[in-house]
């Protein structure tokens, strides 16, 4: 978990570095640094859903989950699940309108850089897409925790 904080900071620093040195010291800011940054930022926090599913590295409260059993944990974690399903279903379907949309305007930020939005769309697709897979294999392995059948 912390090689993968330490990977983040190695790929967004070097950029809020070179904005921090051309801007202040050099006098010559680059527009395009800020942004890279936060699309950098949003494809880890997008992609990294479903893998702090898979570690269970998500945050939960444990004030009542921590004192169940395997099985009412199962129980708790199957009700969480169908929420969890509906909502990321919700967001599936609007980026994908949305990513539609991106794709037949031909979307740019508003910025002096003016990048296309569809790769950051794209992700953003992609990790609900994973993140709701995960959703599903987490669903059935507690059902199957719930029926002792071992996966």
């Amino acid at each position: 978990m912390l090689s993968t904080r330490i990977q983040t900071l190695t790929a967004v620093l070097p950029l809020l570095i070179l904005s921090f040195i051309t801007r202040n010291i050099i006098n010559y800011p680059l527009m395009w640094i800020i942004e890279m940054a936060q699309f950098t930022l949003t494809a880890y926090y997008l992609l990294g859903g479903g893998y702090s599913m898979i570690t269970d590295d998500h945050v939960r409260m444990d004030l009542f989950y921590g004192k169940l059993s395997t099985k009412g944990k199962a129980k708790m974690d199957i009700f969480t699940s169908i929420f969890l399903i509906f909502f990321l279903a919700i967001l599936l379907y609007g980026s994908i309108s949305s990513l539609q949309y991106t794709l037949e305007y031909k979307q740019k930020l508003f910025t002096a850089w003016a990048p296309y939005v569809w790769p950051i769309k794209s992700l953003m697709l992609l990790g609900i897409l994973l993140m709701l897979l995960q959703a599903f294999s987490m669903l059935i392995k507690d059902i199957a925790k719930i029926k002792n059948i071992k996966i």
